[in-house]
């Protein structure tokens, strides 16, 4: 069994990779600084469930402080790898404050590449985005289209770590899988994640703010299916992005549509003007998942929506009071 550092460990995909990793026998170090760049209960929700299984343990620090590293132990099993799930997410939040996105995202990624490079652990896994194939892609976006032209500080700052990340190979020998990932939805989201904010609004019979004319595609990608992919990544592979993403693009309009027909209720639909940060439309191209991973998506959209929807349901005594930006 592997002994692995996750970042993020109380984030949204972080939990669920360090739950599926303890599940399978290994032992996990989480760091995580639970700050408050979202409602800290959906963390504390989180992190509960991994206190009570064996194998984790929890360090709370920022990953762009360097010398918080100090504290992590040097004694018992090295690191097999560092699983970088810690990031500054959310397309219009980065348009208000890049600072803290190019904290995390880039000046984190530097301080965990170079643990990697003192402390000799061979395996360094980093999350990223579809962002940085900004509007231009062709769809099924494969991973060698371009990635210059990234359209909020977000992506950016992912592009950024990406490189940072493919440099310390090159200099290092450091194995790096980077994977991107496409529009993750499922239980215990981030609030700003749009099939929760529908749902929230949805049940409580708030209005649904929609920008633009709903037209706008994704192709959404449930949580257990990004968190097999993520974990299938950290086989050698020396340098590769790969894409991780749903199968089944989905209209923001045709989303409302499911969630009226699930939830059992209608809509308000606010129209708000389109916002300049988003993408019109993201679906990924999965060809090399596949054929280097083993790996495609497999949870069908509504059954995953419904889950959440359940999931939300079960946990609205104190999700309802979440604040949904």
């Amino acid at each position: 069994m592997a002994h692995y550092l996750v970042t993020g460990a109380a984030g949204f995909i972080g939990a669920r990779v360090t739950e599926l990793l303890l599940e399978q026998g290994h032992t996990v170090t989480g760091v995580d600084n639970m700050n408050s760049a979202y409602d800290v209960r959906v963390k504390e929700f989180r992190l509960n469930r991994l206190l009570s299984l064996s194998g984790f343990t929890i360090h709370h620090f920022d990953i762009a402080d360097q010398s918080a590293f100090i504290g992590l132990p040097h004694d018992g099993a090295p690191f097999h790898a560092v699983i970088n799930l810690a990031a500054r997410a959310g397309v219009r939040a980065s348009v208000e404050d890049p600072w803290a996105f190019y904290e995390t995202n880039v000046t984190g990624t530097l301080n965990l590449l170079e643990l990697c490079r003192q402390r000799q652990i061979p395996k360094f896994l980093m999350a990223s985005t579809a962002g940085v194939y900004g509007d231009k892609a062709p769809r099924p976006t494969p991973e060698d289209v371009d990635t210059d032209h990234p359209l909020q500080p977000y992506a950016a700052s992912k592009k950024a770590a990406e490189v940072l990340s493919h440099a310390y190979h090159r200099l290092y020998g450091l194995d790096v899988s980077v994977v991107r990932y496409f529009n993750v939805y499922g239980p215990a989201p981030r609030p700003d994640m749009v099939i929760f904010r529908f749902i929230k609004w949805m049940t409580e019979g708030q209005p649904v703010e929609l920008f633009g004319d709903g037209e706008q595609s994704r192709g959404f990608t449930y949580l257990d299916d990004i968190v097999k992919g993520t974990i299938s990544a950290l086989k050698p592979l020396g340098y590769e992005i790969i894409n991780l993403g749903g199968h089944q693009p989905l209209t923001l309009n045709n989303l409302i549509k499911i969630l009226e027909n699930i939830i059992g209720c209608k809509a308000q639909v606010k129209q708000l003007p389109p916002n300049p940060a988003d993408i019109r439309a993201s679906l990924a191209d999965v060809t090399k998942a596949r054929n280097l991973l083993g790996w495609q998506p497999a949870v069908e959209l509504e059954d995953g929506i419904t889950r959440l929807v359940e999931w939300y349901q079960h946990e609205r005594s104190w999700a309802k009071e979440v604040v949904s930006p």
